[in-house]
């Protein structure tokens, strides 16, 4: 697989393979920085720049047929202990959140011992262990999970409102 060098900051360039460490949490503002990761990543992050998405209602929203596709939630946080790390392996996840605390369980998927089979109609493995790192994601901030990473959601107090966008790796 071939690396795809981005500008981060104007002294700081990211390389990305999909076998490196890499967990990337950014504002929306910054998101065209991200678009060269992957085709697709523009119209993902088109439909989270659109007016009104705060007042979507929760559900599933195609962008670009079974392609990619957007899940708004409304969800209560939770302790770490209280969660697994989960993997996709069909899509990547771009998980934008739009009010509440959230913070965010991250580790390399290598490695990991699975708690169920792969169910590959939800695109969904969970996994044993707890996050190799927690990052917080405060509202107008996004998280883009590969499908080399686990992640682990969801992680605080209170009410979360997120739109999460699946992406096709493939």
């Amino acid at each position: 697989m071939k690396n795809v060098k981005i500008n981060v900051l104007d002294k700081w360039v990211l390389s990305f393979n999909r076998e490196e460490k890499v967990m990337i949490v950014d504002t929306l503002n910054n998101a065209a920085k991200y678009v060269g990761l992957k085709s697709d990543l523009s119209e993902a992050f088109g439909f989270l720049d659109q007016p009104g998405l705060t007042d979507l209602p929760d559900g599933k929203y195609e962008i670009c047929s079974d392609r990619i596709y957007a899940i708004v939630a409304r969800e209560q946080g939770r302790c770490v202990e209280d969660g697994n790390l989960e993997g996709h392996r069909k899509y990547l996840d771009i998980q934008y959140i739009i009010s509440g605390e959230e913070s965010m369980g991250w580790s390399p998927r290598k490695g990991l011992k699975s708690i169920d089979e792969y169910d590959s109609e939800r695109d969904l493995e969970f996994f044993e262990g707890k996050p190799e790192s927690i990052v917080r994601v405060p509202p107008g901030s996004f998280a883009i999970f590969l499908s080399s990473d686990a992640h682990l959601p969801l992680i605080g107090k209170g009410p979360i409102h997120k739109v999460i966008i699946k992406v096709a790796v493939d």
